[in-house]
């Protein structure tokens, strides 16, 4: 069996893991799945708690910055960064969650 990441980027709506999803993007190293950007019109979660309770595992988040106020009608990054992973063992063509 060989170990292959999954990758789950969330942008949130704020700095709370319960709060609503606005962007995300999926990468799949197990090469099961293609994802592309805005192949799809509904977030995979609701909020970074429901993957979480959907077995993807947190191992980072945006350091909170201090916003300069009228930075708010600035356009660029979105603030609030969360990724996610899930180890899956690949086997003759199998996948199963490790």
């Amino acid at each position: 069996m060989v170990a292959r990441q999954q990758v789950l980027v969330l942008y949130l709506a704020d700095s709370a893991l319960d709060s609503a999803v606005i962007a995300w993007s999926k990468y799949d190293g197990t090469g099961r799945e293609v994802n592309m950007a805005g192949d799809s019109e509904a977030p995979p979660y609701e909020s970074g708690l429901d993957a979480l309770q959907h077995g993807w595992r947190l191992i980072q988040a945006s350091p909170l910055i201090d916003h300069v106020p009228g930075s708010e009608f600035r356009t660029g990054y979105l603030r609030y960064e969360f990724f996610f992973e899930k180890i899956l063992e690949v086997d003759d063509g199998r996948t199963t969650t490790a």
